[in-house]
């Protein structure tokens, strides 16, 4: 079934076409991924789909009385809201059936209790307040209440994603839904939509996540789109034979354009059907032979200053905000080519410890120690305020107009764009005509173009398409100096460390050897030592419990206690019966209903548990 057909759209900025006469289409259930270069129009692509951006021509056309949700990547939250309040703003019965039944028990109005209470149960959507909490809780949203005014920009972002999963729609359209999550967040993430029923669009840059969580990619590129009906290596494969393909058709057509260009200029004085069939065609094999394909690779020999024998130490630091511990007494020594990541949740000090680093924020104690060579290169999160007038290159050239190389040669800041996928044609483009990506990728070449020797990277993969992604991956291999990442782009992480310092919370750090999913490994196989343990524990009790099947009749205070079993079960389901006539009762008080509630609970639990031992003793009786 159809859920969305896209025919021939195309759409432009000016002079710039950002795809040309597009069509694709989404069944029902498919779980799709959108990639694309920085600049591509990915982001405007979902945008025009839900009518939010207009397209100069082409049909849009969604399945009727399909519901459809649309996380992007700037959320308009109102700020007067709860976090609450802002998560059930959806027009779906079921939500907004719950969100009356909590305003009225927050209220204490008797009337509007008794009347949600009963709209939540004809609707039976009790188990979507279950839900809501749920995902409150892994997206650590711990106080519902909160002002959304209060919160911070990625706490902002996960309510926004906790709004369209709770909202259960159709088919979910997703803008970098793996931006300010943490990696379990994004790991619980990627197993409840790999679940869902919702058929799904999205773009990001986490190439696990689309390894694991899609079945279709996108690829936008020259204007148009190719489609691959795999995860992201299947992806991977089929380019690489499109793009092997893509070069033989061009060698072939440059070869048959250097014949037919010996025969245009010979000028022919007949000009006939015939030859001008044969002019056309030299125009079309012209226009082949002079595509070219890009290589996203980056190797670049950089001359840099050499780290001395001191790098950087620190000596028993200790950072304490108010409660909350940083650093404890910690100690390290950093050594010539260290490739460490660093990787815990938010909020635990990753980015506190890297300023304390840099000198950026003082330590309550203990000493950090910088040797004389020692070069820093820091990109940190927030975007610096670029000169919306200036011109790319010239962002680049007051940073520096060469970078040294080996053997004394050098490369010019065009030349370095060209590397970074920018081409000739954007190198004097202004500033505020960059997209979001290509903004963080100029910030990440500014880092770079001052030749750092220990470079150290907060989030970098933040915005970064996959393809800049593996440039920067490309370059990073061949960086000769100390690297530091904060990510949690799993992917990059296990291609750029070789150990990680895992921030747990309160000053406590963990130095593991190995990258992240050897991480991941040791974090499952505890788990499961951990079952086993209680496996054995629960196979030990099991020889108590044979020892009494072996008995040939019960003892007298068993027999007692087996005669009144029956009596009491019965009190307990009149009991049970009772209290749930209450909770069915419109005209039941605030009171009666939550006290019933609990109540109900505990019986449920007696007869459960007076159940179990009547059966364990009737074997015997």
């Amino acid at each position: 079934m159809n859920f969305l057909s896209v025919e021939e759209i195309t759409k432009s900025f000016g002079e710039r076409v950002i795809f040309d006469e597009l069509s694709f289409g989404i069944d029902q259930g498919q779980k799709v991924a959108i990639v694309a270069k920085n600049g591509n129009g990915k982001t405007t692509l979902l945008r025009c789909l839900l009518g939010l951006e207009p397209i100069d021509s082409g049909r849009i056309v969604f399945r009727k009385d399909i519901r459809v949700a649309f996380m992007q990547q700037v959320d308009e939250l109102d700020t007067t809201h709860t976090i609450l309040d802002e998560v059930f703003s959806h027009d779906l019965p079921e939500l907004q059936a719950v969100k009356k039944y909590n305003a009225a028990l927050r209220s204490g109005d008797e009337g509007a209790i008794k009347d949600s209470f009963q709209a939540v149960s004809e609707l039976n959507s009790w188990d979507l307040e279950a839900k809501v909490n749920q995902i409150l809780s892994v997206l650590k949203l711990d106080d519902p209440l909160q002002l959304i005014s209060t919160l911070s920009g990625g706490q902002k972002k996960r309510v926004a994603l906790a709004k369209v999963l709770i909202s259960e729609p159709d088919f979910l359209i997703l803008d970098e839904p793996t931006n300010h999550l943490d990696l379990d967040m994004i790991e619980w993430l990627e197993d409840f939509l790999s679940k869902s029923r919702s058929t799904l669009l999205m773009v990001t840059h986490d190439r696990y996540f689309l390894e694991v969580v899609c079945d279709t990619i996108l690829e936008l590129e020259n204007q148009t789109v190719y489609k691959y009906k795999g995860n992201f290596s299947y992806y991977l494969e089929k380019k690489a034979e499109r793009e092997e393909q893509q070069i033989a058709t061009i060698e072939k057509a440059r070869n048959q354009f250097r014949k037919e260009l010996d025969w245009m200029r010979r000028q022919p004085k007949a000009r006939g059907t015939k030859q001008k069939a044969r002019i056309d065609a030299f125009h079309e094999t012209k226009k082949v032979a002079k595509q070219r394909i890009e290589e996203d690779e980056l190797e670049i020999p950089v001359k840099m200053e050499r780290l001395g024998t001191k790098i950087l130490e620190l000596h028993h630091v200790r950072k304490v905000y108010g409660e909350k511990i940083i650093l404890d007494d910690f100690s390290y020594n950093f050594k010539r080519n260290e490739r460490l990541g660093i990787v815990g949740d938010n909020g635990t000090g990753k980015s506190t410890f890297l300023k304390i680093l840099l000198g950026r924020e003082e330590a309550d104690g203990g000493k950090v120690v910088v040797g004389d060579t020692v070069v820093f290169g820091y990109y940190d999160q927030n975007l610096p305020v670029y000169d919306e007038d200036k011109k790319v290159i010239d962002v680049i050239r007051d940073i520096a107009e060469f970078i040294p190389l080996e053997k004394g040669r050098q490369m010019s800041a065009a030349q370095f764009l060209e590397k970074f996928l920018f081409p000739r044609d954007m190198h004097y483009s202004f500033v505020r005509k960059l997209s979001g990506g290509e903004l963080r990728r100029l910030h990440l070449m500014t880092i770079l173009m001052a030749n750092p020797n220990f470079l150290i990277l907060d989030e970098p993969t933040n915005d970064l398409d996959i393809f800049v992604m593996s440039v920067l991956e490309d370059y990073l291999r061949s960086f000769g100096g100390c690297l530091i990442v904060v990510s949690h782009d799993r992917y990059f992480m296990d291609k750029m460390v070789d150990h990680l310092f895992v921030f747990e919370g309160q000053g406590e750090i963990k130095d593991i050897i190995g990258n992240y999913s050897i991480y991941r490994k040791e974090i499952e196989e505890n788990k499961r030592q951990e079952k086993k343990v209680d496996k054995e524990i629960v196979k030990v009790e099991i020889p108590e419990k044979n020892v009494q099947k072996e008995k040939r009749k019960l003892t007298y205070k068993e027999q007692q206690e087996f005669n009144s079993i029956e009596s009491e079960l019965e009190e307990l389901e009149s009991e049970k019966s009772r209290l749930t006539a209450v909770l069915s009762d419109p005209d039941a008080n605030t009171e009666d209903l939550i006290v019933a509630g609990q109540k109900l609970s505990e019986v449920v639990k007696a007869i459960e548990e007076k159940t179990d031992r009547w059966l364990e003793l009737s074997e015997f009786a």
